[in-house]
C-alpha cells in the first residue's frame, strides 16, 4: 500500500533558535512537497532569525551565527515559503505542537495570515506515539530499519519523516492510504490557538492554562474582561491574542 493523495503533502521539518513559539525563531526549514502523482519537490532554506542564537541551540542543530548571517530573515521569503505549501495538506514529527505553531506565529509576525482550514494536519508522532511510543530517530530505526543519521538536520528529519509515514502505512493496514483515513484512525484534534493555550471542550472554547483552566473562554471574558487585557499586554503568541480577540468580539455581537 502506500499514500493515495488527492492534493500535495507538505513534510516540513524545522530548526530554531529555541523551543518557545512566542519568541524564538526559525533558523532553517525544510518541506519536502509529494505530489498524488508521487513526485517530489523540496524547498531548503536557511534564515536570518534577527536575534543571537543561544549556543545550547546550536550543540543540538549545529546551526551558527556565521552560517544564517547572510541568509534572508523570514519576512524576506515568506511569500516564497507561502506559495510552496498553500493548497497543500501539512504533515511533520511533532508537527502540530511543535512546527506549525512556530510557523504560523513567523507568518503573522509579518502580517501574512495563512488559512489553515481546510488544511489536514499529519503529525507522523502522533500515529507513532499511538502505535509505539517512541522519538523520530526510534521511529526510523523501527519502522525503516535504518539509522537516521544526521539528525536535526531539517532535511534530512523531514525526509526519514516522510520514510516512517509511508513505513507506518505499510504496517498498519487500519491508517487506510488517504490523509482522511490516517486522521480517522488516529482522530484529527480541534484547534483553537496552536499553543494550546485555549482548547475545545464540549464545543466550546475554554482556558487551557492558569487559574481559568476548564472555563469557557467566553464567560471569563464577560465575568473578567480585565483578563483579556492582561493577555493581550502578556508575553503570549501572536496566534493566541488573534483567537482571543475572534472569541471577545464574538461575545461582544451576541450581547448586542
Amino acid at each position: 500500500m502506500s499514500l493515495e493523495l488527492k492534493k500535495p503533502l507538505a513534510i516540513f521539518d524545522l530548526e530554531t533558535t529555541g523551543v518557545n513559539i512566542s519568541t524564538d525563531r526559525i533558523l532553517e526549514i525544510a518541506i519536502i512537497k509529494i505530489m498524488p502523482d508521487g513526485s517530489r519537490l523540496v524547498k531548503r532554506k536557511l534564515l536570518n532569525p534577527e536575534m543571537p542564537i543561544p549556543p545550547g541551540a546550536t550543540e543540538v542543530h549545529g546551526i551558527t551565527n556565521e552560517m544564517v548571517k547572510d541568509a534572508p530573515t523570514f519576512k524576506q521569503a515568506a511569500n516564497e515559503i507561502k506559495q510552496f505549501i498553500e493548497g497543500c495538506d501539512l504533515a511533520g514529527y511533532n508537527s502540530n505542537r511543535f512546527d506549525v505553531p512556530i510557523l504560523m506565529e513567523e507568518f503573522l509576525r509579518v502580517g501574512i495570515e495563512i488559512d489553515l482550514k481546510t488544511t489536514k494536519l499529519v503529525d507522523v508522532q502522533r500515529i507513532f506515539h499511538q502505535m509505539e511510543q517512541r522519538t523520530l530517530s526510534a521511529a526510523y530505526k523501527f519502522y525503516c530499519n535504518k539509522n537516521l543519521d544526521g539528525a536535526h538536520s531539517a532535511e534530512i528529519d523531514a525526509s526519514a519523516t516522510w520514510e516512517v509515514l509511508q513505513a507506518q502505512i505499510q504496517r498498519y493496514p487500519q491508517l487506510g492510504t488517504t490523509v482522511e483515513t490516517i486522521l480517522k484512525t488516529v482522530g484529527e484534534e480541534e484547534i483553537v490557538d496552536f499553543a494550546r493555550r485555549l482548547v475545545m471542550e464540549n464545543g466550546k472554547e475554554v482556558f487551557n492554562f492558569g487559574k481559568h483552566k476548564g472555563r469557557p473562554v467566553a464567560d471569563v471574558l464577560k465575568q473578567e474582561p480585565q483578563y483579556y487585557d492582561w493577555m493581550m499586554k502578556g508575553d503570549f503568541p501572536l496566534h493566541t491574542k488573534q483567537k482571543l480577540t475572534e472569541i471577545l468580539n464574538r461575545t461582544l455581537l451576541k450581547k448586542n
